[in-house]
């Protein structure tokens, strides 16, 4: 059958059969309430209806759909929203039944008058715009405290995979809430993202309320960046122990063969298989959120730069907030000025000098309009619809042509042999990175040491050192006595504490002494293999 066009406001029950069918073969005919000339109305209709079915209700009069409306959206008398209950089951969001239980007479047979349901198609639409509704109201957040649960799960992994015959329910437990966390974390980083953009280019807020909301967000970002500079180094040094002789795939094929357990009696030889890939997937996608490899970056480490770059755009965006409220002359308010300049011109020849002189746009150098070419385009029009290949040609100085190009043609030039060139970087980077493994060693301590105690640095170790000491101090907060921190690319970690008997520790290097109040430091190399690992 073939659907015929229905008008949503003047459809009555005696075609719902007929919308029923056309609907069924456009399955998106739910939807079309949203595009109708009374779409909000359609909206808040279908809204009684799910409420109604929260409170067990199936079905409804129109009067009682009227009573339920807000005041504001409620029409003026019930045929308003008789009209409404007919379109949206002719949509097949409703479906109407003849209302026999308030018959007294014969007559009575011969009223329109009927109840209405809510349609699986109807719930399933009103379901499916909850849910895009919700997306795009979602602002999201930085779950520091989702850092702190991920190390906790890791190393509840770490626990099981040391277990000669680890449990699979506790393995599948661990792995279910340690992936459950790690999702709300990504999903809620990439939406607080989104929605800080937008922030960042908000357009027409009142300046104080951005200002006030300023300092809190910058607050709040901060905190962040520094728990993720102290877990997230954390976070890739147990994944990496995990990953070490294959521990973490033994619990993944324990997690996945307790699900396959469960699975249908055709699916049982497959079932195994899938969950272990849905599984290493999973894990996969974890380690590269927070593991750089093979020149690709972590996730982290880019969320990490975002939030770093989000500050300074939003200190811009109040300098230039500040600068509109002082006065100061901006873009638009200098486009304003030149309008009101070009509305006050007295004549055309005053507006084109004011064109020149505001954007610098000439005439061709080459083309000139003097008396002689006006008064002859006077005696012979052109019309701007002449082809440029019937028209008069223009006649250019022989100059022009002679000087017009100044390209200089010849051969190409040869390809040069940068083969030395790149041998030379090759070295260079080789000698670079014996140079940083090399300082690594030379700041890696055995055990717990004096800052005075670290003796003469050279350039790179010290070099190091303080970038290590910039990465703790940044986490240092008032009644903090010791903190640990770990290195931007994960490969080593610093503990430092607070010492309370007032001395002084001075470090030598070849450009200086540079000196301050003495702490105690441990330095660990986690790139260099401790004895457990060789052992193992």
């Amino acid at each position: 059958m073939t659907s015929r066009p229905v008008e949503p406001d003047r459809i009555g029950p005696a075609d719902a059969a007929i919308c029923a069918e056309s609907s069924a073969e456009t399955s998106y005919a739910p939807f079309a309430h949203l595009t109708a000339p009374n779409a909000a109305l359609y909206r808040q209709v279908m809204r009684v209806f799910l409420a109604a079915k929260e409170r067990f209700a199936v079905h409804l009069r129109p009067e009682d759909v009227h009573a339920a409306l807000p005041p504001e959206d409620r029409p003026a008398g019930p045929d308003g929203v008789a009209k409404a209950l007919d379109s949206l089951v002719g949509w097949g969001n409703l479906r109407a039944d003849p209302d026999t239980s308030r018959v007294t007479a014969v007559e009575d047979f011969y009223r329109r008058r009927f109840i209405y349901q809510l349609t699986q198609a109807g719930e399933a639409a009103e379901q499916a715009l909850f849910v895009y509704d919700e997306a795009l109201g979602r602002r999201g957040a930085l779950q520091a405290v989702a850092l702190h649960d991920i190390v906790t799960h890791l190393r509840a992994l770490l626990v099981l995979a040391a277990e000669e015959e680890p449990d699979a329910a506790k393995a599948h437990l661990a792995l279910s809430a340690l992936t459950s966390r790690f999702e709300a974390l990504a999903e809620n980083a990439r939406a607080f993202m989104g929605s800080l953009q937008r922030t960042i280019d908000l357009h027409g807020v009142e300046v104080e309320v951005f200002l006030a909301y300023k300092d809190r967000l910058i607050q709040y970002l901060e905190r962040f960046i520094q728990d993720l500079i102290t877990l997230g180094g954390r976070i890739a040094l147990l994944i990496g122990e995990l990953e070490d002789r294959g521990r973490v795939g033994a619990l993944l094929r324990l997690a996945a063969a307790r699900e396959a357990a469960d699975a249908a009696p055709d699916e049982a030889d497959t079932a195994e298989i899938q969950a272990y890939e849905r599984w290493a997937g999973r894990w996969a996608g974890l380690a590269a959120w927070f593991v750089s490899a093979d020149g690709r970056e972590s996730q982290a480490r880019l969320l990490r730069g975002r939030a770093l770059g989000a500050i300074p755009q939003l200190l811009a965006v109040v300098r230039q907030l500040n600068e509109r409220r002082a006065g100061r002359s901006d873009r638009s308010a200098d486009f304003r000025t030149l309008a009101r300049w070009f509305a006050d011109a007295p004549d055309d020849a005053a507006r084109h000098r004011l064109w020149r002189a505001a954007f610098g746009l000439h005439p061709a150098r080459h083309l000139t309009v003097d008396a002689d070419t006006l008064a002859e385009r006077a005696a012979r029009p052109v019309a701007p619809s002449t082809p440029w290949a019937e028209a008069q040609p223009l006649r250019i100085s022989p100059q022009l042509r002679r000087t017009g190009s100044y390209e200089r043609r010849g051969k190409p030039r040869r390809v040069q042999d940068r083969s030395e060139q790149r041998r030379l970087l090759a070295e260079l980077a080789a000698k670079q990175a014996e140079e940083i493994a090399a300082a690594r060693a030379r700041l890696a301590t055995d055990g717990t040491t004096r800052l005075s105690a670290l003796g003469e640095l050279d350039p790179m170790a010290f070099g190091l050192f303080l970038r290590l000491l910039g990465d703790a101090l940044a986490t240092w907060r008032p009644g903090t006595t010791t903190t640990v921190a770990t290195s931007n690319d994960g490969t080593m970690e610093i503990r430092l504490t607070a010492l309370d008997d007032g001395t002084t520790a001075e470090i030598h290097t070849p450009g200086g002494v540079f000196w301050g109040p003495d702490h105690t430091v441990e330095i660990t190399d986690l790139t260099a293999s401790t004895p457990a690992q060789e052992a193992r």
